[in-house]
């Protein structure tokens, strides 16, 4: 009953941890920007370090994290069961990263259920600008052309990415085509069979920066006034698809 996320980050020394897992209230984000000022500028660091992470005692009774930072220190093990509780000792983890390991509570058990983690991973992590693999899949190869008639087409395990680290509207419209724009309209919504009547692609910096794509969707004869058709990310991290105050009542049907 374990959820194991594995990353090759930077990880963390067990200084580290102490300082950005325990305690809560501080905020390692804007330390670590004032430290990389010029670099992290860019880089859309979200949040703020140890908060978000706290939300895994939603659903799990207890939490380990087993992290190696790239510095040359030993690994640290931090395990807490949700009280102000928890241990913190050197761990024998070699390679670089950090592990967070989530024991689930007997009444979160459906977010074990893979569809449940899919879709989870679906709405929040479509377009997370890192690859994120989730187990693996199998490919059938393509037949080679040649290939005797009895030819038995082969099939590969590779890795399951379920995100898009480069989504279209981070490029510029001159690096995209129409099959382009068409392609991630059915990316973003899989379901929809019909192609748009036409998209505009936005790229505002005033009076905050926004950059997005939105298309116009054919309406049928019971159009319904599409809601939460519209995706905001942050940083290409999803934050909400309730965009009310944000686009114009007169847009609401359009989606992207």
């Amino acid at each position: 009953k374990k959820i194991h996320i594995i990353d090759q980050g930077l990880g963390m020394t067990a200084d580290e941890v102490e300082k950005y897992i325990n305690q809560v209230a501080f905020s390692g984000a804007e330390e670590f920007l004032d430290k990389y000022k010029d670099s992290a500028k860019d880089s859309g660091i979200i949040g703020h370090f140890g908060l978000g992470f706290y939300s895994a005692f939603m659903v799990a009774e207890k939490v380990e994290i087993i992290t190696k930072s790239y510095k040359d220190e030993p690994a640290a093990h931090w395990t807490c069961d949700g009280s102000p509780e928890f241990t913190l000792e050197p761990a024998d983890k070699t390679s670089r990263g950090t592990e967070i390991i989530l024991h689930i509570a007997e009444d979160s058990l459906e977010f074990l259920d893979d569809s449940k983690i899919s879709g989870l991973l679906n709405k929040y992590n479509k377009f997370m600008p890192i690859p994120i693999k989730f187990g693996t899949r199998t490919e059938t190869l393509p037949k080679p052309e040649d290939a005797p008639e009895d030819y038995v087409n082969e099939t590969i395990e590779i890795d399951n990415i379920i995100n898009n680290p480069n989504p279209a509207w981070t490029k510029q419209p001159s690096e995209l085509t129409d099959e382009d724009y068409k392609n991630f309209y059915r990316e973003l919504y899989p379901m929809q069979f019909e192609d748009p009547l036409f998209h505009i692609h936005l790229n505002v910096d005033y009076p905050f920066n926004l950059t997005g794509i939105l298309y116009f969707p054919k309406l049928g004869s019971d159009m319904q006034i599409q809601k939460d058709k519209i995706q905001l990310y942050q940083n290409q991290v999803y934050v909400t698809d309730n965009v009310e105050g944000i686009v114009p009542e007169f847009l609401t049907m359009l989606k992207g």
